[in-house]
């Protein structure tokens, strides 16, 4: 089977193309080639501009693939261009989306592949979902072979997973430190965080499924915690103690607009995804890794070089604004209380 990817060097896609080359795909990547590869296996590298047309189109009359798999499409005006490229000339198209595409605030916290698609909250999604549609318009008009997939969260062995600020070291450096972090909300909205390795299985397990054609799949993990479950479970794989403050979404969305659209508009609300569909097409997806077990990775990859602790000064200091705001809106409200109760 010959497998092309768009992208293949990030958080999921690395992992993606190492189990294709341990199953013997013949794999080519199509990057920048701006990150070093650190692949168990021989790949083609083809470097140049995914955005760029003639680029594509040298591609896909190259040779004829069985899989493209698309980790960087992120407006429908990249997805076109794929389109156009490709049509007629692959046996399908894997298009890496978003489970965030998803109905906010969900009608239920159970997310099915037949939950609206509706993000009123962030760009990111709403794009998402526009690239979605266009691949499903190419479907039904043309018979372009689309496989829709909505990852969740999905972390690695080099990845930190936080809910305020982003992925990266900055949420472990505040802990060691015995600085406090933020938990949106109170802390207990429900939540799924995924191994890129199990990930990788349900993903490949799906190249080459004439089944697969047409329709869309989410692959997570079937392990659900809380966020304070998910920072104290970092803390104790950290060797500390972690200091939560609980702040609402909203706050955090007028103090930091940017941090607010990827809470409100994905990781605010209690998801539980079912993954039956996924299940029931590759039989051998069963998540493996639970959380304790993956984070306790990717802490010794941090801990294995000082150079990789990397604590994000912008991160840092937007937590520390935003928590000091917080506990002055919280002393105003007690001073307000008191005068009224004189």
């Amino acid at each position: 089977m010959k497998v092309l990817f768009i992208g293949g060097t990030g958080n999921i896609s690395s992992a993606c193309v190492q189990l294709a080359l341990e199953k013997g795909y013949e794999t080519s990547l199509l990057n920048r080639g701006s990150r070093s590869l650190s692949f168990e296996g021989q790949v083609n590298l083809i470097k140049g501009d995914r955005n760029d047309p003639e680029l594509l189109k040298q591609v896909a009359e190259s040779t004829y693939y069985d899989v493209v798999a698309n980790f960087v499409g992120f407006t429908p005006e990249q997805i076109a261009k794929d389109i156009m490229a490709f049509s007629g000339k692959i046996g399908q198209y894997l298009f890496i989306s978003s489970a965030s595409v998803y109905q906010k605030p969900p009608n239920h916290f159970i997310i099915t592949e037949s939950t609206p698609l509706r993000n009123p909250f962030w760009k990111y999604s709403r794009d998402k979902i526009a690239c979605e549609e266009k691949l499903v318009q190419a479907y039904r008009e043309k018979g372009f072979p689309i496989t829709i997939v909505r990852p969740s969260y999905t972390y690695g062995p080099t990845w930190i997973p936080c809910s305020v600020g982003g992925h990266g070291y900055t949420v472990v450096g505040r802990m060691r430190q015995g600085l406090p972090i933020i938990s949106h909300g109170d802390g207990q909205s429900l939540w799924v965080m995924t191994f890129n390795a199990d990930f990788a299985v349900g993903f490949v397990g799906l190249f080459g499924q004439d089944q697969a054609i047409g329709e869309a799949f989410h692959i997570t993990s079937d392990e659900v915690l809380t966020w304070d479950q998910i920072y104290r479970t970092i803390a104790k794989a950290a060797g500390c103690q972690a200091e939560i403050i609980h702040i609402p979404s909203e706050f955090i969305a007028a103090v930091n607009p940017e941090w607010g659209a990827s809470l409100l508009g994905d990781k605010a609300y209690s998801v539980v995804f079912d993954n039956s569909k996924i299940k029931r097409l590759v039989p051998e997806f069963r998540p493996k890794v639970k959380f304790a077990e993956g984070i306790a990775r990717s802490i010794a990859w941090h801990d294995q070089d000082p150079s990789r602790q990397v604590i994000d000064p912008l991160v840092n200091q937007t937590m520390e604004h935003i928590i000091q705001l917080y506990k002055e809106a919280l002393q105003k409200a007690q001073r307000t209380e008191k005068r009224y109760h004189v």
